[in-house]
């Protein structure tokens, strides 16, 4: 059995296979080496009764997550699997390689992952060349669930939201500043708090100014991250994995023809795909 796992900050999927035949199909919370550690991760996996169930069985795991960007990071997601998963041989990858596989293959592109956060690399086929762009919410993430989220609060600290969006906002979350800012300053992983807020932009995508910041994150995006690298890969593929690049795809193709960019692929779950590539593998 395969158990193919795709992290991004809100959670995990997880796709259990026997062959070509699904056995199981569900979410747990996220695994982010950033915020959990091995004890953590295990207890998590002993919470859960398809894990429990099936553990033996598994006899290969591919795992991808945000945050698993380093050895040393990867080998704490690495010793909970092994720790609980007894026979298993065991995959830890960071979530831009298993977003590169699912849309590129084993063939060359460029991958953008535009989630809860931003992230872009150049995929060779092979291996994701590693660059300085996955810098998180605070530095970077331009585009992304967590940056709306902070555009919309910000607009409202600032009283710059259009009249009719900041009463929707105070209808929709009862906010006052002093709440908000204790959420983003004291909270523990305040990125899940601002990338929250997409579905406020979701529910009122069809107003102009809430196109407007989509289209301007998207923008910055593509010109932070994807025109650099189609300057050094010309005519090459380019691909868009996560839930903000799917729900405003619209804005996201605007986006990237003002930027001169053609987007190829747009998949929500990179994990269907994932599944389909390592079951056909095994």
């Amino acid at each position: 059995m395969v158990a193919v796992v795709y992290s991004g900050s809100n959670n995990a999927g997880w796709r259990l296979a026997d062959k070509t035949r699904t056995v199981a199909s569900f979410n747990t919370a996220a695994i982010n080496p950033y915020f959990s550690d091995e004890k953590y991760i295990v207890q998590l996996f002993n919470k859960n009764i398809n894990l429990i169930h099936h553990a033996e069985e598994i006899k290969r795991i591919y795992f991808y997550g945000a945050g698993s960007s380093t050895p040393e990071l990867q080998r704490i997601v690495h010793a909970a699997f092994s720790t609980f998963f007894k026979f298993a041989k065991v995959h830890i990858g960071h979530d831009i390689e298993g977003a590169a596989i699912a849309c590129c293959r084993n063939m060359p592109g460029i991958i953008s992952i535009c989630g809860s956060g931003s992230n872009a690399a150049w995929y060779d086929g092979k291996r994701v060349i590693s660059n300085n762009y996955g810098l998180g919410y605070v530095l970077a993430d331009e585009g992304s669930g967590n940056w709306l989220g902070r555009q919309l609060i910000k607009g409202f600290m600032n009283e710059t939201l259009p009249a009719n969006i900041k009463k929707k906002f105070v209808q929709r979350y009862d906010a006052d500043r002093k709440t908000l800012l204790e959420k983003v300053y004291r909270q523990k992983q305040p990125a899940l708090f601002l990338s929250s807020f997409s579905d406020f932009y979701l529910e009122n995508k069809q107003d102009a100014y809430i196109q407007n910041v989509i289209t301007t994150g998207f923008k910055k995006l593509m010109d932070t991250y994807i025109v650099p690298l189609q300057k050094k890969h010309p005519d090459t593929p380019v691909h868009f994995a996560g839930s903000v690049a799917s729900n405003f795809q619209e804005y996201l193709h605007e986006a990237a023809k003002q930027s001169g960019v053609v987007v190829n692929d747009i998949i929500k779950e990179p994990i269907n795909h994932l599944l389909t590539y390592y079951t056909s593998k095994n």
